[in-house]
């Protein structure tokens, strides 16, 4: 799992992004990957990434 904050998230859009704590690199990530949580910017989260259609998602996002 790697871990990271969140950058930035619209609830009514349902997308954000996952900035990685080691990489900088940010993630997008869609409200189906968020495994039930409600997010907000700044929250810590342990997230897994998987191809998705235009790029690298966060999936399984979950709050630490």
């Amino acid at each position: 799992m790697k871990t990271g904050i969140i950058k930035f998230f619209n609830e009514a859009k349902g997308y954000g992004f996952v900035t990685d704590d080691q990489t900088k690199e940010d993630f997008f990530v869609h409200v189906t990957g968020l495994n039930g949580a409600t997010v907000q910017q700044n929250d810590r989260v342990e997230f897994e990434t998987q191809e998705g259609r235009k790029g690298i998602n966060a999936v399984n996002v979950r709050k630490v």
